[in-house]
């Protein structure tokens, strides 16, 4: 099909290439303007983007889709669809209503469940046991068109955010060049989201990975786990942010008051929680780069007894 490509992150390279790899004609890449990045502030090309001039397509970069002139712009390219991942901007009636096949979302969780723009960090602090990917008609609410297909991807004890995300962006990749030509043959059968049983997963912010010790190590964990690698969930350490990215959970009863160091060895040590506790392995100090437990305490004298978060 004649597809349009609105995505901007890592999520979205995934589909664009499997559909090129398909055949399908993507006469144009929608994506966010390009930002600056680093110590240089130099101006950086969004994922999508780098994609799209890989296969030398046509790549716009609007302020607002809802700009009358942009409009005009995909109006000319024609499209038979638009296909949107992780785009970044609500996209207007006048849009929604352009292409022949309407647009499409490609969704990282199992609709009508976690709508919004964090569903994959969200399911594993939830402590969900599976998760998936959700291609739906796009209309004016946020993530609430009708369902076309669905893929299950089962979340692992250990995932992490990046890994799931990896995960969903293949599935999704997959699932969209499968459900193309569904949509092509009017092969389809659209089912509408129950919205009793939609919740909000709001966008990712730093101070989400502030941890309270006073939670339980389970908790806690998946909360690590989630935001790993970002924004990471985070502590204080002698006036220092502790980034926390790889912990086991020990259920073991302590007597110390939650946030305390104990059991200091030259591999790792334990952090008390109101439930059992946290054996860290994988941590990042400020102004240092992350590493393994070990490395850090080969060069910082940590003692039992210290309180974290103060």
């Amino acid at each position: 099909m004649r597809i349009v490509y609105m995505g901007t992150p890592d999520f979205a390279v995934f589909p664009l290439e499997e559909m090129i790899k398909a055949g399908h004609e993507v006469v144009a890449v929608v994506t966010q303007p390009d930002k600056p990045k680093g110590r240089g502030k130099a101006m950086q090309f969004t994922p999508v983007k780098e994609c799209a001039v890989k296969y030398d397509i046509p790549v716009y970069q609007p302020l607002k889709v809802k700009d009358e002139k942009f409009i005009e712009i995909l109006e000319g390219l024609k499209p038979e669809i638009i296909v949107v991942a992780a785009f970044g901007q609500i996209l207007p009636e006048a849009i929604l209503e352009l292409p022949r096949y309407g647009c499409v979302n490609i969704h990282a969780s199992l609709l009508p469940k976690y709508r919004g723009a964090a569903p994959i960090q969200r399911a594993i602090i939830d402590g969900e046991k599976e998760t998936g990917v959700t291609i739906m008609y796009m209309e004016k609410g946020l993530d609430t068109g009708d369902m076309i297909a669905k893929s299950i991807v089962p979340i692992a004890d250990d995932e992490t955010g990046g890994s799931l995300h990896d995960k969903l962006a293949v599935a999704g990749a997959k699932l969209i060049v499968e459900t193309l030509p569904k949509i092509e043959a009017d092969d389809t059968e659209a089912v509408k989201q129950n919205d009793e049983e939609s919740s909000y997963a709001k966008m990712l912010s730093k101070d989400m990975g502030i941890l309270d010790f006073s939670k339980s190590a389970v908790e806690l964990d998946r909360l690590i786990r989630g935001l790993n690698p970002w924004p990471s969930a985070f502590t204080k350490l002698e006036g220092k942010t502790l980034k926390l990215f790889e912990v086991i959970v020990i259920d073991d009863d302590f007597s110390e008051k939650p946030g305390t160091i104990v059991n200091v060895t030259k591999k790792d040590f334990t952090i008390v929680c109101g439930n059992g506790g946290l054996l860290v392995k994988s941590l990042q100090l400020e102004g240092k780069k992350r590493m393994d437990t070990d490395a850090f305490l080969r060069g910082f004298a940590l003692t039992e007894g210290t309180l974290l978060g103060e």
